[in-house]
């Protein structure tokens, strides 16, 4: 899961992108031309950890997140080049999902290039320069198809994506995402490759005064916005010790911490979700699709482990906390073993039967 950070100037971005990967990113104007500062963050899966103080493996692995620290949405100093790279909207369309950072806290002296704080204005303003990179890159992706279409006849293929681009302009043009256009799944595989903004999910992150945090703690409910103190989320972090930590976040008013809630709303937006692995030797857990069948899930600790899929012995991680351990569990008679057609469901932990 690749994740891109977008934002105007002071919103946040760099401090939301440490606490997450705990990588410095470069100062203001030290940062080199064309440079993609990237970084893995870990994703925070309570289940994993519950699953390590039961099973007390070697070594614990969590799923990642690639991130991508994106160059402020209004930064000019790439758009000499001949090429995007190093463009925030180049980064942006590589990424899976678009985490945009918008500022709702008052600080005078931090630099908003409005001049004033406005939330709302500033989600619609970024809102608006996505519409606009889209348009322009379906006008060119037109331009171009219209002087092929003079050396060569273009392919069905190529017809396909010509038509799917003239349904798509007149949205674009009306101020609209690319994600409000009905479209069949051949539609969308014919635009693929293109890598529209506005056909991405888009994570609003709004960057908000500590005094706020425990009313939207408390209130928060959108799945595509969530509200978070990157101050307070820099105190949590520098608290090592876990008692500590638990009663600085009741003090503050919040049950689980900004950042640990990123992930889970990340994952749903893109349709996401864990499964297991667990043993003496390792815990660990592992990104899929929902509605993945057991044999596709295999391959994705090892392709032979799908090209030789036998079978599947599957625990509930609720069974896991219920009965203590997987003879437990068995002398319940809640082990269960499935074939080639079961879809693996969130938090199953899994044990894949193969031969090659």
């Amino acid at each position: 899961m690749k994740i891109a950070i977008l934002g105007l100037p002071g919103a946040g971005k760099k401090t939301i992108f440490k606490l997450l990967t705990g990588r410095e990113s470069p100062v203001s104007g030290q940062r080199r031309l064309n440079e993609v500062v990237t970084g893995i963050a870990p994703v925070r899966d309570p289940r994993v950890d519950k699953i390590v103080e039961m099973v007390h493996p070697q070594k614990i692995t969590y799923a990642q997140t690639e991130f991508v620290l994106c160059n402020d949405i209004d930064d000019t100093n790439s758009t000499n080049n001949t090429s995007d790279l190093g463009n925030w909207f180049a980064e942006g369309r590589l990424a899976d999902l678009l985490f945009v950072v918008v500022r709702d806290f008052a600080a005078e002296e931090v630099y908003h290039p409005a001049g004033s704080v406005n939330a709302a204005r500033d989600k619609e303003n970024i809102t608006t320069e996505l519409i606009l990179k889209d348009l322009e890159l379906l006008e060119k992706r037109l331009e171009r198809m219209a002087k092929d279409r003079v050396k060569n006849r273009p392919t069905p293929q190529q017809q396909l994506e010509e038509q799917v681009l003239s349904k798509c302009r007149p949205f674009l043009e009306d101020s609209k995402c690319l994600r409000t256009v009905e479209m069949t799944s051949e539609e969308k595989s014919a635009i693929s490759s293109l890598n529209f903004l506005t056909r991405k999910p888009i994570l609003w992150c709004y960057n908000i005064d500590e005094t706020k945090v425990k009313l939207f703690s408390a209130t928060e409910r959108d799945a595509n916005e969530f509200h978070i103190s990157a101050k307070i989320e820099q105190e949590i972090m520098e608290i090592a010790d876990s008692n500590e930590r638990s009663i600085y976040l009741q003090e503050v008013g919040i049950t689980t911490p900004g950042i640990d809630r990123l992930n889970a709303l990340a994952y749903d937006l893109l349709g996401l979700m864990s499964f297991y692995t667990m043993g003496k030797d390792e815990a660990r857990a592992w990104t899929i699709r929902k509605g993945t069948p057991a044999p596709k899930a295999a391959g994705k600790i090892h392709s032979d482990l799908e090209r030789g899929f036998i079978r599947v012995e599957i625990t509930k991680y609720d069974d896991l906390l219920k009965y203590g351990g997987e003879q437990q569990i068995k002398a319940a008679g809640k082990a269960m073993v499935k074939g080639h057609d079961y879809i693996i469901a969130d938090g199953d932990i899994c044990n894949f039967l193969f031969k090659v």
